[in-house]
Formats: C-alpha cells, sequence, structure tokens
C-alpha cells in the first residue's frame, strides 16, 4: 500500500498524474471516498497523466464517459456507479469490452464494479476533519502480474 497526504486539489491531480503513468489498458482502478473526498479531482488528475480528451467532470448522471487518447496511450473510460443499483445495470454498461484499449476508473465502484471486473487497485481518499487534508491510499491486487 501507498500513501500519499495532499493539501490542495493541485497536489491531488499531481499525485494522480505521477499514478498515471504506470498505469496500462486493461487496469481497473476503483475509487472510494465521502462524498466530496475529491474522487473526480482525482481521475481528472489521471486523464492528464494518460493524456486522454477532456473535460473530465462527474458522469453521475449518465453513469459512464469514455475519454480518448490524445496520443499512443489507453482511453479512459470514467464510470460512478453512485446511483447504480444493480449489478445487471452495470452488467449492462458492458465495461469488459472495451477495457483492452483502456483503462477503467469508477467513483464508488467497491461492490459493484469489482463484482465483474477484477481490479487492478483500489484508491482511497479520507478527509480529515478540518476537511483540508487528504489522505490517498493505494493497494495494488495481483502485484506479481505487473
Amino acid at each position: 500500500m501507498t500513501k500519499h497526504v495532499v493539501k490542495t486539489a493541485e497536489d491531488m491531480r499531481k499525485v494522480a498524474s505521477d499514478f498515471a503513468r504506470s498505469l496500462a489498458a486493461g487496469d481497473v482502478v476503483i475509487l472510494s471516498g465521502p462524498l466530496g473526498a475529491g474522487k473526480t479531482t482525482f481521475t481528472q488528475g489521471l486523464a492528464e497523466g494518460l493524456n486522454v480528451r477532456g473535460p473530465i467532470t462527474s458522469p453521475t448522471f449518465v453513469i459512464s464517459r469514455v475519454h480518448p487518447s490524445l496520443g499512443s496511450g489507453p482511453a479512459l473510460i470514467h464510470v460512478d456507479a453512485y446511483r447504480v443499483n444493480s449489478l445487471s445495470e452495470i452488467d449492462d454498461l458492458d465495461l469488459d469490452s472495451d477495457l483492452d484499449s483502456a483503462v477503467l476508473v469508477a467513483e464508488w465502484g467497491e461492490g459493484k464494479i469489482d463484482a465483474l471486473v477484477q481490479p487492478t487497485y483500489q484508491i482511497e481518499i479520507c478527509r480529515s476533519d478540518e476537511d483540508e487534508v487528504r489522505e490517498i491510499l493505494i493497494t495494488q491486487f495481483n502485484e506479481g502480474a505487473k
């Protein structure tokens, strides 16, 4: 597990951008944390590091957005599973069909997305009591596979 402590949204995006450089097509990243913790901000940093077309906004109401690569790297599939109520709704998104050419990032995906596709990383974003400091915990699964 890797731990980062950030104090600003820009710091959050920088950590995510640096982390994105280790990602490859087929990777699945599950983001968790309370409302307002910075999951979409983290995804904005991932998008920057992956060099994909933006803007990156929360897909809460559309559930899923695909951001094509601006270079030779993978696309970014950005999912917000907050409003998803069943595994069949997730399955209907057919997310695994595009994984050979994309990185999948799922906000609120724990217990939903990971029931259908094997996550590569779990990222938990925690807020301090003062709501200024964020702790980012990155856990990699199947470390021997990379």
